[in-house]
């Protein structure tokens, strides 16, 4: 079998493809002091009224609860969310935008988008809907391959 060189890999493609999108948000979340997590957690409230735990929002960012911690306290600190006792479990807190965090996400989302809207302007709807499918595909292969190989390492 010949070797292909690892340029024309699609994990390959697939992290330039990512390296790219992360380079662009950064750039443009910099500008209004975020970084992407910290984006990623205040898109997340905006679409949760009741707030989340930093449990919840661990998970939907990505991320584990002890990188969540401080991601959490630092937007607190900026003013950009409260965090109050739950009412159902006194020992979790409830995350949740304020107007500032609103507003602030508003203006970041702004220019945020306009690479989705350029992207989206890139590709006939079917070829969209079509890369959309395959990237979907793509992902569910990733993320059986990953507990794949957790799962063999677990096996002695």
């Amino acid at each position: 079998m010949a070797e292909i060189p690892a340029e024309e890999y699609l994990c390959t493609r697939i992290r330039r493809a990512e390296q790219a999108l992360m380079g662009h948000h950064e750039a443009v979340l910099r500008g209004y002091g975020l970084t992407m997590t910290q984006y990623t957690v205040l898109l997340t409230l905006s679409r949760e009224p009741d707030g989340l735990s930093g449990a919840q929002l661990a998970r939907a960012c990505g991320v584990t609860q002890q990188t969540m911690a401080p991601v959490l306290t630092g937007l607190q600190n900026k003013g950009l969310i409260t965090r109050e006792t739950s009412p159902v479990h006194a020992k979790v807190l409830i995350a949740s935008l304020t107007d500032p965090g609103r507003s602030l996400l508003d203006r970041a989302y702004q220019e945020v988008i306009v690479l989705e809207r350029a992207l989206t302007q890139a590709f006939t709807p079917a070829e969209h809907s079509a890369l959309c499918d395959l990237l979907e595909r793509a992902r569910d292969v990733l993320t059986e391959q990953t507990h794949r190989a957790a799962a063999h390492k677990e096996t002695p």
